[in-house]
């Protein structure tokens, strides 16, 4: 069987090792030049197969050479995990078995780019994993495969994405070695009326608003631990925020937002719009990562300034 694996992040890597058996070929987007040399860096899932002894194909759209060179392949499935580019009807009608994908959430809930991230920020309890029949509207094809996932109140984008990608890897070789068999099955349709979907993370979107309940405050910094990574303001530097837990103080004093309450071996306390939360681990720019309890020690007179 010939099984085309496309797939561009780190979410995808123990997916392809876990079927790398029964693969003919990796796709990967494309590497853009990085860092003030342009320098090109092979993504992980390019390492990964190469590691494996996979031959690899790259690219950065499907108007590209190489891939209407794709088509020229004797296709039988097609496997998608965290590609990062929309495949075109015609591609998908290549694969004589079919194409899957897989998507970490409960589809039709968080639809598109960033589902783990904003089933985080928005403090739902559950995710999941969800395995659809492919169709030329994102994450919109029949459901093969569905399972829930509890989301632990501890949980980050990071955390959550080896899980699931470490589960990923488990439930897609049985799917996988069925679908050699009876190809992909027609699967149960999405309601359409039901779907959400995930805006694209920007920058912007890290920078935390004092204002808001420190139970909001820690959801964004655990959603976007990744990237952008959250971040705030002090004395006209930038600060990123790593890792928080929320203030076990009966009542915190009335400070305005932003206010830095203590300093103690548990990280600083920091006031919010409602209640108030302990920063563990912090990065001044230009600095390394570490323990927000360092910093202060460092820092002279750091109570009562003000985050902005």
């Amino acid at each position: 069987m010939n099984l085309l694996f496309f797939g561009s992040s780190s979410f995808s890597v123990p997916a392809l090792v876990s079927l790398h058996s029964s693969i003919s070929c990796v796709v990967t987007k494309k590497t853009k030049p990085k860092g003030r040399g342009y320098l090109l860096e092979d993504n992980e899932v390019k390492r990964a197969a190469l590691s494996l002894g996979l031959p690899v194909r790259e690219i950065g759209s499907f108007k590209d050479e190489e891939a209407a060179g794709l088509g020229e392949l004797k296709l039988d499935l097609l496997v998608v995990v965290s590609f990062g580019l929309i495949i075109p009807r015609w591609f998908l009608d290549l694969p004589t078995l079919g194409a899957i994908n897989v998507h970490p959430s409960l589809l039709p809930k968080y639809r598109g780019p960033s589902p783990m991230q904003w089933a985080i920020r928005n403090g739902e309890g559950k995710t999941g994993i969800t395995v659809i029949r492919m169709s030329e509207r994102m994450d919109a094809g029949d459901i093969l495969y569905q399972e829930n996932v509890r989301l632990a109140p501890e949980e980050d984008a990071a955390s959550l994405s080896n899980r699931l990608a470490s589960r990923v890897s488990e439930i897609l070789p049985p799917i996988v070695e069925e679908v050699k068999v009876k190809g992909v099955g027609h699967g149960t349709p999405q309601d359409d009326r039901e779907a959400s979907y995930t805006p694209i993370i920007t920058k912007e979107m890290g920078r935390i608003d004092w204002s808001l309940e420190a139970t909001e405050i820690i959801r964004q910094v655990k959603a976007f631990v990744l990237w952008p990574t959250a971040y705030t303001f002090l004395d006209g530097k930038t600060i990123k925020v790593f890792k928080v837990e929320p203030s076990h103080a009966i009542s915190a004093p009335k400070s305005a937002p932003g206010t830095i309450l203590a300093s103690t071996p548990a990280g600083i306390e920091v006031s919010a719009g409602a209640g108030s939360l302990i920063l563990q681990e912090i990065q001044l720019e230009n600095r390394k990562r570490m323990a927000a309890s360092d910093f202060a020690r460092g820092y002279r007179q750091i109570s009562a300034k003000l985050f902005t």
